[in-house]
């Protein structure tokens, strides 16, 4: 039976990626495939006698080093992250994951010291919601670390820059500027493989603490490191990426409808920017730009929280029917 669900799970992300890429459904079907595998692999191992004790102790490890790894990590991760950039709601992430997984280790502890049945029924609660968060997030890890390196096959019509914010208001940050250098590698790449040239779009508004557009920052810098000012196009209206995909798009079908182009961003933005261009009805897929290590953490988690209250209802319902399936146990 786990065969035939793993089975099942592979052919849907099989089945999946090949309709559409920018699908966070992939990401789920891939998850639940490597899960089922690795718990086959285990129940195969553990059938095995010579390698029961072994068995046994891999999973003591992961259980009991896993969470204190983990919330190690997002503790020290958030204070390095107050320190270098501030005390931001989107720079405490990293920081709140920690003290949440530090909670509910210290929690499920005193239960099992106290072996009190109302500290296991609180425990349980706890857990069901974070497990299935946890998951999701690894999903969304591992789907955008294999979807951000698909790269971008054949001739393209345009490359679209989402904008980031400028420093100083009107310079343009290193964040920025590592999604404008990508930009400007691929389009050297395009020019020496295809003998074609795409157009760059820049997207970005000007935000209350700016002195100027962001795309027209963004041409600028391109314009400096060499690229011809009327091979950009500047998309100064928007102020989310949602209106840099939607007023981008408006731009690239002034010529047609069946252009082709690339969406750059930062590596931790690559996937939720393509889900979101699928839903604006971009016809691209979306590259990162490097960014810096200690800066991803916090950044992913951003980006994984944005994408689950894009569906806050469905994941609202599956917590409550987790959580009722759960407490009925106890009646």
């Amino acid at each position: 039976m786990l065969l035939v669900l793993t089975a099942v799970c592979a052919l849907a992300f099989v089945a999946g990626a090949l309709y559409d890429l920018r699908r966070f459904s992939n990401a789920v079907f891939l998850g639940l495939t490597l899960l089922l595998l690795t718990l086959q692999a285990m129940l195969t191992a553990q059938s095995n006698s010579g390698s029961h004790t072994v068995v046994i102790l891999s999973e003591l490890m992961l259980v009991v080093l896993g969470p204190v790894v983990l919330t190690s990590f997002l503790l020290a991760n958030g204070v390095r992250m107050l320190r270098k950039e501030g005390g931001g709601l989107g720079n405490r992430l990293s920081l709140l994951a920690g003290l949440g997984a530090l909670f509910l280790t210290v929690q499920t502890l005193t239960a099992l010291a106290l072996d009190l049945p109302q500290l296991y029924m609180v425990s349980g609660a706890l857990l069901l919601p974070a497990a299935y968060f946890g998951f999701l997030f690894s999903c969304f890890l591992l789907y955008g670390h294999l979807y951000g390196r698909l790269g971008t096959r054949g001739r393209l019509d345009y490359i679209v820059v989402l904008g980031s914010g400028l420093v100083g208001g009107s310079r343009v940050p290193p964040l920025l500027a590592s999604r404008l250098d990508r930009a400007h590698a691929l389009y050297r790449q395009q020019i020496e493989r295809h003998g074609s040239t795409p157009l760059l779009v820049t997207s970005g508004g000007q935000g209350p603490d700016e002195d100027l557009p962001e795309a027209h920052a963004m041409a600028g810098y391109l314009v400096d490191h060499g690229v011809p000012d009327e091979h950009i196009l500047r998309e100064d209206a928007s102020r989310t990426t949602e209106e840099n995909l939607r007023f981008s798009r408006k731009l690239m079908e002034a010529t047609g409808s069946d252009y082709r182009c690339a969406i750059v961003t930062n590596n931790f933005h690559v996937l939720r920017a393509g889900f979101l261009a699928r839903r604006v009805g971009v016809r691209g897929h979306s590259l990162g730009a490097p960014t810096a290590r200690y800066f991803l953490p916090s950044a992913m988690l951003r980006e994984f929280t944005g994408v689950v209250w894009s569906a806050k209802y469905v994941h609202g319902i599956v917590c409550f029917l987790l959580l009722g399936a759960y407490l009925a146990t106890f009646s």
